[in-house]
C-alpha cells in the first residue's frame, strides 16, 4: 500500500521543490546572459556627431547604438586633450600680448632707436613666420595662437612708427594708411596660410576704416563721408558674397550692415534737413547708390539676407526720390510724397527681381505706407474721445465749431494732409477689394517664382507648380497658367476644379500635377474659388491666409481708413457743430448699412468687412453721441436716430452675433434717452430712477414676445443693467429706493412668468421684494429685527412646505432650515440684550412650539432648532437667580454636587451610552 503523507508534510515538501527549481532557473538565466554576451559582436563606433542619450541605447535596430541597458548612465570622461591644449594656448598668448603691450608703452623709451627697431622687427617676423613651420608639424591651434600676438604686434609697430618715425603727421590720416597697410598684409598672409582662421577676417575687420578715417583727415563734408561709407559698405558686400570661409563672411556681413546703415543716416539726414530740392539731389544719390548696392548684394544672397537687402533697398529709394519733392512742397503735405513712393515701390510684382528680395522690397512699402497711417492716430483719437470732456459740463450750449466741441490742443493745421493720406489708402484698398482677381493675376508673376530647390524644380520653369499657391496652378508672365504641383499622393491642388480622386487613372503622384491644365486657382485669387489655408495642401503647411481673406482684410482696411479720413475732415476743416454732428451721425448709418448688408452671406473670407463695419459701427455712434451732450436738441435727435438705426439694423440683420449687438446697442440708445427724459423735466437723479425702468420693462415684453430667440438673453440683460442704472440713481433718497427697488422686484417676477427664465428670476425678484421691504422699514426707523426678518422667513418656509410636499425625501434643513434661523437666530441675539419680558416670552413660545412640531412630524431641522433656542432663551431666563441661589449655597456644596453627578453618572456609564446611541439613532431617523 503506498504512504499518502499528512496535507502539512506534503505542502512542506512541494515548497522546497519549488525554491529548488526557482534557484536552478535563475542559474540558467544567468548563464545564458553570459553567453549571449561572449556571442555578441563587438558594438561598432558611434557615427561622427551622434551624442548617446543618458538615458540608455536608443531603439532596436538602430545602427551604432551602444549597448547598454535602460537608464545606463555613462561616466564622465576627462577634458579632451585638444580642449586643454587650446586653454593653454589661449592664455599663453594672451600673456605675450601683455607684455608686448607693456614692452612697447613703458620700455620703449629706455632703448635707442636701433634697438627698438630691431626688438620689434625681430619679434613680429618671428611671430608671423612661426605659424607657417607650426602648420608643416600639424600644430594648427599653437599656430593660429602665435598669429593672433603676430595681430597685436604688427598694430604695435603701426603704433610705435607713428610715434618715432612720424609724429608729426596727422592722427586719424596716418590711421587710415597703417589700417590700409595692415588690411592688404593680412590678406596677403591668411591667402598664403590658408589654414589660419584668423588672418581673413582681421584683414576684414582693418578693411572698415581706411577710407572712413581718409575722409575724416581730409576734412571732407558730410556727404563725401557717407560716400566712404557706402564704398565700404560695397567692399564688404562683395567680401561675403565671394569671401573665403565662414568667419570672413560673417565679419564681413556684419561690418557691411553696420556701414550701410551709418550711410543710410547719413544720407537721410542730408535729405531731410536740405534746404531746397537742389539741396536734396546729392544725398538722394547717394541713397540710390546705396539702394543699388543692397539690390545686387540681395540678388545672390541666401533667404534672410535677401530680404533685409529688399527692405533696405526699398526704404532707400523712397528716401532718395521722395527727398527733392519734400523739400519743395510745405512740411505738413511732405507725408503724401512718401506715400506716393511707398506704393509706387509695389510695382517690383511685375519685375524680374529674385523672389526674396521683392518680398522685401515690399515689406519696405507696407513700412512706409503704416508710417505715412500712423501720423493720423492722434488726430482720429482726438476726434473720437475728445467730446468725453463734454460729460462735465452736459447741454452746456453748442459751440461754434467743431474744434471747440473737442476741446483738444491739436496743431489740426499740421494735419491738413492727414485726410488726403488717409483717403488715399482706403481708395487703394477698396480698389484692391472691388478688382481682387485682376490684382492676384498682375501678382501672380511674383508669387510664381520658385525658391532654389522648393518644388523640386527650377524657378519659372514652365508647369512647376508652387507650394506657396498651395498646390495649385499658378498663372505664368504670360497669362497662361502653369500646372499646379500636388502636395500629397492622389492630392488634387485646393481650388482646383476638375482634379481625378485617389488611386483612379491619372491620379497625381508625388510631384506631379495635382489639376488638369489650366484649371487650378491659387490661394490669393480669392472669390468663391479660392480654397481657405485650412483646407490643406503646402499652403496650408505655412498657415499662409486665404486669397478671400486677404480681401476681406483689405475691404475692412478701405472702410476704416475711410471712416477715418472723413472724420479727420471735419475736424482739419473745423466744420459747425450742426454738420460735425450731423455728419458723424450719417456716417454711423453708412457703417450699419455695410454691417448689415454683409452678414449672413455665409462667403468665405467675408465676415472681416461687416465685423470691422460694425466696430467702427459702434465707436462712431459712442463719439456721436458724446459730441451731442452739448446741445438738449442735437442730445434727443442723434440718440434717437442712434437707436432707431440700429433696432433697424437689428431687423434686417440675420440671425447671429451681429443681431444681438444691434439690439443691444438700440437698448442703450432708449435707456440714454429716458434719462435725458428726466433732466428736461427737472427731476432730481432719484426722481429719475423710475423713469429710467421704462426700457427695462419694454425688455421684458420684449423677451416675452421673443421666447428663446438667441436676441432675447441679451437685450433683457442690457434693460437690467438700465434697471441696475436707476437703482444707482435712487441710492441717496431711501424711500425712493425702496420704490425702485420693489418695481425691480415686479419686473423680475414678470420674467419668472416665462419657464426659461424662472429659475433665476425667480429668486432674483423675492430678493429684491425682500430688500425693498427691508429699504422701507429703515426709512420709516423701524428698529425691531422681527421686521426684518419674518418677510424672509415666511416666504421660505411656504417654499420649503411647496417642496416637501413635491418631495417628501427632501431634508428638512434645506427646506425649513434657512426661513427658521432667519427670524430665530436675530431673535435671540436680541433677547439675550433685551431688558424687557416680552421678547424672551414670544421668542419662548414660538421656539416651543416649532420644537414641538419637529418632535411631532419628525422633522430633524425644526426639532434641533426650537430646542436649542428655547434652552438658551430659558437659560437666559433663569441666569439670574440661579445667580442668586449660587450666592446662597455654601461655598462646599457645588463641587459636593459635582462628584456626585460624576459618581452617578460613572455608576449607569453603559447606560448612558446606550441612551446616547438610541438618541442619534433617533435624529438620524429624521429629515
Amino acid at each position: 500500500m503506498e504512504h499518502v503523507p499528512p496535507p502539512a508534510e506534503e505542502l512542506a515538501r512541494l515548497d522546497r521543490e519549488l525554491a529548488e527549481l526557482d534557484a536552478r532557473r535563475a542559474q540558467l538565466l544567468t548563464r545564458r546572459a553570459w553567453l549571449l554576451a561572449a556571442l555578441r559582436p563587438p558594438a561598432p563606433t558611434a557615427a561622427p556627431g551622434w551624442n548617446p542619450s543618458a538615458w540608455g541605447a536608443p531603439a532596436a535596430g538602430r545602427a551604432g547604438a551602444p549597448a547598454q541597458p535602460w537608464g545606463y548612465v555613462p561616466p564622465k570622461q576627462p577634458s579632451a586633450p585638444r580642449s586643454a591644449q587650446n586653454v593653454l594656448l589661449t592664455l599663453g598668448g594672451l600673456l605675450l600680448t601683455v607684455a608686448a603691450v607693456a614692452f612697447t608703452l613703458v620700455s620703449w623709451g629706455s632703448m635707442g632707436i636701433g634697438g627698438r627697431s630691431a626688438v620689434l622687427a625681430a619679434v613680429t617676423v618671428a611671430a608671423l613666420a612661426a605659424p607657417a613651420v607650426l602648420l608643416r608639424r600639424g600644430l594648427t591651434a599653437t599656430a593660429e595662437a602665435l598669429a593672433a600676438l603676430a595681430l597685436v604686434l604688427t598694430l604695435l609697430d603701426a603704433y610705435a612708427v607713428h610715434a618715432v618715425a612720424a609724429p608729426d603727421t596727422d592722427g586719424l590720416g596716418f590711421t587710415a594708411v597703417a589700417a590700409a597697410g595692415l588690411a592688404a598684409l593680412w590678406t596677403a598672409y591668411g591667402l598664403a596660410l590658408g589654414k589660419l582662421h584668423l588672418p581673413l577676417p582681421a584683414a576684414v575687420v582693418l578693411a572698415q576704416w581706411p577710407l572712413l578715417f581718409g575722409a575724416w583727415a581730409a576734412g571732407a563734408p558730410t556727404l563725401v563721408v557717407g560716400w566712404a561709407l557706402l564704398a565700404t559698405a560695397v567692399l564688404d558686400g562683395a567680401i561675403a558674397l565671394w569671401g573665403k570661409g565662414t568667419g570672413v563672411r560673417v565679419t564681413a556681413c556684419v561690418g557691411g550692415s553696420v556701414m550701410t546703415f551709418s550711410a543710410l543716416i547719413v544720407g537721410l539726414t542730408l535729405s531731410v534737413t536740405a534746404s531746397g530740392p537742389l539741396g536734396a539731389l546729392a544725398p538722394g544719390a547717394l541713397l540710390l547708390t546705396a539702394a543699388a548696392a543692397a539690390l545686387a548684394g540681395a540678388w545672390r544672397a541666401p533667404k534672410g539676407f535677401a530680404r533685409a537687402g529688399g527692405v533696405v533697398a526699398g526704404l532707400a529709394v523712397v528716401a532718395a526720390v521722395c527727398g527733392v519733392p519734400a523739400a519743395a512742397v510745405p512740411e505738413d503735405w511732405a507725408v503724401l510724397a512718401y506715400l506716393s513712393a511707398g506704393l509706387a515701390l509695389t510695382a517690383v510684382v511685375r519685375t524680374r527681381l529674385p523672389r526674396n528680395a521683392a518680398i522685401g522690397v515690399l515689406v519696405a512699402s507696407a513700412a512706409v505706407v503704416a508710417g505715412a497711417l500712423a501720423g493720423a492716430l492722434p488726430g482720429l483719437a482726438a476726434v473720437l474721445l475728445g467730446p468725453v470732456t463734454l460729460l462735465s459740463d452736459v447741454w452746456a450750449g453748442s459751440p461754434e465749431g467743431f474744434r471747440a466741441a473737442l476741446g483738444s490742443t491739436l496743431p489740426w493745421t499740421g494735419l491738413a494732409a492727414t485726410p488726403v493720406v488717409l483717403a488715399v489708402s482706403a481708395g487703394l484698398l477698396g480698389a484692391a477689394y472691388r478688382w481682387w482677381p485682376s490684382l492676384a493675376r498682375i501678382a501672380a508673376p511674383l508669387i510664381a517664382r520658385e525658391e532654389p530647390g522648393a518644388g523640386g524644380g527650377p524657378a519659372g520653369a514652365p508647369g512647376a507648380g508652387t507650394p506657396e499657391a498651395g498646390g495649385a496652378a499658378v498663372p505664368r508672365a504670360g497669362g497662361e497658367p502653369g500646372a499646379g504641383t500636388a502636395g500629397t499622393v492622389g492630392t488634387p491642388a485646393p481650388g482646383a476644379s476638375g482634379a481625378e480622386a485617389p488611386g483612379a487613372p491619372g491620379a497625381a503622384a508625388p510631384g506631379a500635377s495635382g489639376a488638369p491644365h489650366g484649371t487650378g486657382t491659387p490661394w490669393y485669387a480669392g472669390g468663391r474659388a479660392g480654397t481657405p489655408w485650412y483646407a490643406g495642401g503646402a499652403s496650408a503647411a505655412r498657415k499662409r491666409p486665404s486669397g478671400a481673406a486677404l480681401r476681406g482684410a483689405a475691404g475692412a482696411g478701405a472702410a476704416v481708413l475711410g471712416w477715418g479720413a472723413l472724420l479727420l475732415a471735419g475736424a482739419v476743416l473745423d466744420v459747425h457743430y450742426a454738420v460735425a454732428v450731423a455728419g458723424e451721425t450719417v456716417l454711423v448709418a453708412g457703417l450699419l448699412a455695410l454691417a448689415v448688408r454683409g452678414t449672413g452671406s455665409g462667403r468665405e473670407g467675408s465676415a472681416a468687412v461687416p465685423v470691422t463695419a460694425l466696430v467702427a459701427a459702434l465707436a462712431g455712434a459712442v463719439s456721436a453721441g458724446l459730441l451731442s451732450l452739448a446741445s438738449e436738441g442735437a442730445s434727443y435727435a442723434v440718440f434717437g436716430v442712434l437707436a432707431a438705426l440700429f433696432a433697424g439694423a437689428a431687423v434686417r440683420a440675420g440671425a447671429g452675433v451681429e443681431r444681438a449687438v444691434f439690439a443691444v446697442a438700440a437698448t442703450v440708445g432708449g435707456t440714454v434717452l429716458t434719462g435725458f427724459a428726466g433732466r428736461s423735466l427737472g427731476l432730481a437723479p432719484h426722481e429719475a430712477a423710475p423713469l429710467i425702468l421704462l426700457v427695462p420693462a419694454l425688455t421684458v415684453l420684449f423677451g416675452a414676445r421673443l421666447r428663446r430667440n438667441p436676441v432675447a438673453l441679451p437685450v433683457e440683460l442690457t434693460g437690467a443693467l438700465g434697471a441696475l442704472v436707476g437703482v444707482g440713481l435712487a441710492v441717496p433718497d431711501a424711500p425712493f429706493l425702496a420704490l425702485v427697488l420693489a418695481l425691480c422686484g415686479v419686473l423680475a417676477a414678470g420674467a419668472a412668468v416665462r419657464p426659461e427664465r424662472r429659475p433665476v428670476a425667480a429668486y432674483l425678484a423675492a430678493a429684491l421684494f425682500v430688500l425693498a421691504t427691508w429699504v422701507r422699514l429703515a426709512a420709516s426707523e423701524v428698529s425691531f429685527p422681527e421686521a426684518y426678518t419674518l418677510p424672509v422667513t415666511v416666504p421660505a418656509l411656504v417654499v420649503g412646505f411647496l417642496r416637501r410636499r413635491k418631495d417628501p425625501e427632501a431634508s428638512s434643513w434645506t427646506a425649513y432650515g434657512p426661513g427658521l434661523a432667519a427670524t430665530l437666530l436675530p431673535s435671540l441675539a436680541v433677547a439675550w440684550t433685551d431688558p424687557d419680558w416680552q421678547r424672551p416670552l414670544l421668542l419662548g413660545v414660538s421656539a416651543l412650539v416649532i420644537t414641538l412640531l419637529g418632535a411631532r412630524y419628525r422633522l430633524q431641522a425644526l426639532l434641533l432648532l426650537g430646542g436649542a433656542v428655547l434652552a438658551l432663551d430659558g437659560l437666559h431666563e433663569l441666569a439670574p437667580y440661579v445667580v442668586q441661589v449660587a450666592g446662597a449655597l455654601p461655598r462646599w456644596l457645588p463641587p459636593a454636587l459635582a462628584g456626585l453627578l460624576l459618581l452617578v453618572v460613572g455608576a449607569t456609564y453603559e447606560q448612558r451610552l446606550r441612551d446616547a446611541r438610541r438618541l442619534k439613532d433617533a435624529l438620524g431617523r429624521m429629515r
